[in-house]
């Protein structure tokens, strides 16, 4: 009986990572395609075809084709959310929160170029931009949520379930949660937006796992102000 569980779990995973694999590959040809044509021009069957599957395995991981740039971090927000309720209990929130966005914060690192040309293709289109800062604001409403589940504070509208996505549904959810958990997961959104942006002009002096961990020192500590920067050269 254990052999064939194991046998299950492999089996899983390896599904998982195929899964997270083809999805990947869908996001790449999709950026990559829409830096060079216009997102205009970047057609799901193109893509699809890019990444070396059908139009229909597509619509298998995204809804339309605007989904392919809007969700690009969907998985990694949902790895976030189940570590942090996964994660030892002698652990504050704040705490489990950096050590989640820590590892995939590492992806980022790896995959920089690919996120720059992310972030060139929401330049050139105002209305992904606009989706992608709506996408932005529901993941930071999930994670508040995932907060309040750990502290034992859920949602009682909508505790274990995030299905509600109309505006209407998202103010209700806001309403049902505390100050806290909705604090706690800005900052941890900030925190990531924030080291990123350093890391992204001081890229030879840290790596951005460093850098974001340095924010989540400053915020333990109270955000004192620093010293100032030790003067050299003559008087």
């Amino acid at each position: 009986m254990q052999h064939v569980e194991e046998k299950t779990a492999a089996t899983d995973s390896w599904r998982e990572r195929k899964k997270r694999a083809t999805r990947a590959a869908l996001v790449e040809a999709a950026v990559r395609m829409a830096v060079e044509r216009g997102v205009e021009h970047t057609t799901v069957d193109a893509i699809s075809e890019a990444a070396g599957v059908s139009p229909r395995t597509f619509f298998n991981y995204f809804d339309s084709r605007e989904e392919v740039f809007v969700l690009v971090g969907a998985e990694s927000s949902a790895r976030v959310r189940s570590a942090l309720l996964e994660a030892p209990r002698e652990l504050s929130p704040l705490e489990a929160l950096r050590d989640a966005m820590a590892v995939e914060l590492q992806e980022i690192e790896q995959q920089q170029e690919l996120w720059r040309l992310h972030a060139e293709v929401l330049r050139r289109s105002p209305e992904l931009l606009a989706r992608s800062i709506g996408a932005h604001m529901a993941d930071e409403l999930d994670l508040a949520e995932a907060v309040a589940e750990r502290i034992g504070a859920g949602s009682p509208l909508f505790s274990g379930n995030r299905a509600g996505n109309t505006e209407v549904e998202a103010e209700q959810r806001r309403r049902a949660l505390g100050l806290y958990p909705r604090l706690v997961a800005a900052v941890g959104a900030s925190a990531v937006r924030i080291a990123v942006e350093h890391w992204c002009v001081h890229q030879e002096e840290a790596a951005v796992e460093d850098v974001f961990l340095e924010v989540f020192d400053h915020l333990a500590a109270g955000l004192p102000e620093p010293p100032p920067p030790a003067r050299s050269g003559r008087r």
